[in-house]
């Protein structure tokens, strides 16, 4: 029987983005995030959330209102709950807002008191059924074009609700056209760089905010687990990492991010102190039992002590739990020039291009028995650096 591995990935250049209703309701009952005074996003995603996929009636007052794909009717005060505001006036004004955007049209029935939408472009980005059944709204997603979110952001202030929606609809996840993303979800603004790292004056001119208030937001929302915030030396700016990410797209488990990873996979400079004492000393063993190779080396002895040690923590934190055990043995042993000028050629046939460096075979074991993982392990030195960055 043929055996089968499933991968999961994002393409940054897919021009939708898939949203759970689910989670949508998670961020209506978050009264600690704040919706008031936005562009527009939150609403009109909430709208979204109970649009119609196919057609059916609703019974309000009576009366069975008609409801075709991408359309929904309810009461006013019910809009007035989901937009979490007091008074029905102002539901009246988002929506025309929202109107004016050329987002919504809505209908006004019952004297005022029952409100019909429809969202414009739904059959676009959205399958229609031809069949009449009634549609869940809680389970279940739909579909919100990027450009649209794009246009609504730029419109006008963002607010707190706003910002994490932009930033959910954002995030890439395993694409090689996105560096460190296949480290873990990864905000990226599509600017055509490739690269998720970003800076707060960026961000608060998208977002419609000062510098400083757009800052404080990103670290409200990581103390409240929105995101994972990763901040890199002198001026290459932040990562920004969505939690539970995975397991609300993708329905499996989250992985955790480890900062050391991303930064070498965007080529960032990481510093080590010189005596190598890990980062987390309950992680990784205090003395690890290291077997080098005598071929020459232009690494010295005490610096690859530091990167085996370095790579231990990476590994550790990645769910390698050898790295962890004292009764790891690690072997260290330099490629020769033949594999080297072999994987060289190999990877301009694929079109990639590697920095020209040290590079090692990292084998694993344990006491009594043979070797369990087997890795490779590639040192840049100041010299090879690619640009004005170095790992």
């Amino acid at each position: 029987m043929p055996e089968y591995q499933l991968e999961l990935k994002q393409i940054v250049e897919y021009p939708r983005c898939r949203i759970y209703r689910q989670f949508i309701r998670t961020l209506m009952d978050d009264r600690s995030i704040r919706v008031s005074g936005g562009s527009g996003l939150f609403y009109f995603t909430v709208l979204c959330s109970y649009a119609n996929f196919r057609t059916s009636y609703k019974r309000i007052g009576g009366i069975n209102y008609p409801v075709y794909p991408g359309e929904w009717v309810c009461k006013a005060g019910e809009i007035t709950e989901w937009f979490r505001i007091r008074f029905q006036w102002q539901a009246i004004a988002i929506l025309d807002k929202l109107r004016e955007q050329h987002l919504i049209t809505y209908t006004r029935l019952g004297r005022g008191h029952v409100i019909k939408f429809k969202i414009k472009g739904w059959r676009h980005f959205n399958t229609i059924l031809d069949y009449n059944a009634p549609c869940q709204k809680d389970t279940g997603f739909f579909f919100l074009p990027v450009s649209k979110a794009a246009e609504i952001v730029s419109a006008e202030r963002c607010s707190e609700m706003d910002i994490v929606l932009d930033l959910w609809m954002n995030t890439v996840y395993n694409d090689e056209q996105v560096q460190g993303s296949e480290a873990g979800p990864v905000v990226y603004m599509r600017n055509g760089t490739g690269s998720p790292l970003t800076g707060y004056a960026e961000l608060a001119q998208r977002w419609g905010l000062s510098k400083a208030t757009a800052g404080r937001i990103l670290k409200k929302l990581e103390q409240q687990e929105y995101i994972t915030l990763l901040s890199f030396p002198g001026r290459h700016g932040s990562v920004i990492c969505l939690n539970d990410y995975l397991s609300t797209m993708f329905r499996i488990s989250d992985v955790m991010i480890d900062k050391e990873e991303i930064a070498m996979s965007l080529n960032i400079k990481t510093s080590v102190s010189d005596n190598g004492c890990p980062d987390n000393p309950e992680t990784v063993p205090a003395a690890i039992p290291l077997c080098v190779s005598n071929a020459e080396s232009c690494v010295s002895n005490p610096h690859i002590e530091i990167a085996v040690r370095k790579a231990a923590e990476m590994l550790a934190a990645l769910g390698v739990s050898c790295c962890g055990c004292q009764k790891s043995k690690y072997k260290l042993s330099p490629l020769s020039p033949g594999c080297r000028k072999a994987d060289s050629q190999q990877s301009v046939l694929q079109g990639r291009c590697f920095p020209q460096g040290e590079r090692f075979i990292l084998e694993i074991s344990c006491e009594g028995r043979k070797k369990m993982f087997v890795f490779e392990l590639g040192l840049l030195t100041a010299e090879n650096k690619p640009g004005r960055r170095d790992s």
